[in-house]
């Protein structure tokens, strides 16, 4: 089948109930996307699919058609991305950054859709999104500043 992830037209020779997750990993080799949980409750495994933040882990490669896939690798191409990405080295968001890449993707995503969000609307955006080192207050001061970037 072929994908569109990064702007790019990627021909994939896989069983179209396998998560895109693995797709982007192991045979893309994009592995900036991570697993988590593989139930899409932690947030880890975050890319868009036309720019809405969508799970990897449980959306099947064969669902994608012909959407457009961005990951974390690109994310930052688009205007609100490199906003997201300034503003978590700005602040030095990252701990252990195992969880960063689906917060980066659903923060990117939130600022797309909504420039400068509300805490309610950070709160929304962000709560399936889970980071063990528990870095939140970095991550919602990184989505403020984006937003007034």
């Amino acid at each position: 089948m072929q994908l569109s992830v990064n702007g790019e037209s990627r021909s994939v020779d896989v069983p179209a109930d396998m998560p895109l997750l693995w797709v982007l990993r192991d045979v893309i080799g994009l592995t900036g996307t991570k697993f988590g949980c593989g139930i899409a409750q932690c947030g880890a495994c975050t890319v868009h699919l036309d720019g809405r933040p969508v799970r990897s882990c449980i959306l099947p490669v064969g669902s994608v058609g012909s959407r457009q896939v961005t990951t974390v690798e690109a994310v930052g191409r688009t205007p609100a991305g490199e906003k997201v990405q300034r503003a978590w080295l700005d602040l030095e968001v990252v701990q252990c950054g195992y969880c960063q890449s689906g917060q980066i993707m659903s923060a990117a995503a939130l600022l797309e859709r909504t420039p400068r969000p509300s805490d309610a609307d950070i709160n929304a955006a962000m709560s399936g999104n889970i980071c063990r080192c528990g870095t939140y207050p970095r991550i919602r001061a990184a989505i403020k500043q984006a937003a007034g970037a």
